[in-house]
C-alpha cells in the first residue's frame, strides 16, 4: 500500500494517488496543478519515512477541481434576563483537489 500524510491549508490529510479531498480555500485557479513539499510521512509498501518535521525529497502533486461554499452554519448568541439575542451565519470557502502523484 502506498500513501502519505500531508499538511495543506492548516490541516493534515492521509492521502493516496487519484484520491479526491476537500480542503480550505487555496489561492489557485480551477484546473491548475501544483505541488506541495509539506509531506509529514510516506509509506511505500514496507518502507516508512517519518519527517522531522517533513520528509526530505518527498512531494505531492495535485490538481484543483473546483471551489465551492460549504454548508451553512447558524451561530446564535443569547444572554438570559437581558433580552439579548443575535443570530449570524457562516459558510466555509472550500476547494476540492485530486492527488495525481506522490513522489518519494
Amino acid at each position: 500500500m502506498k500513501y502519505a500524510v500531508i499538511a495543506i491549508s492548516g490541516t493534515q490529510h492521509q492521502i493516496e494517488e487519484n484520491q479526491k479531498i476537500v480542503v480550505d480555500l487555496l489561492a489557485l485557479k480551477e484546473g491548475e496543478t501544483s505541488t506541495t513539499d509539506q509531506v509529514l510521512l510516506t509509506v511505500n509498501e514496507d518502507k516508512i519515512a517519518i519527517g522531522t518535521p517533513t520528509v526530505k525529497g518527498a512531494s505531492v502533486e495535485f490538481k484543483v477541481l473546483k471551489h465551492f461554499q460549504g454548508e451553512k452554519l447558524k451561530v446564535f448568541k443569547y444572554k438570559s434576563k437581558s433580552r439579548y439575542r443575535k443570530t449570524t451565519g457562516f459558510r466555509a470557502q472550500l476547494t476540492e483537489i485530486e492527488i495525481t502523484k506522490i513522489n518519494f
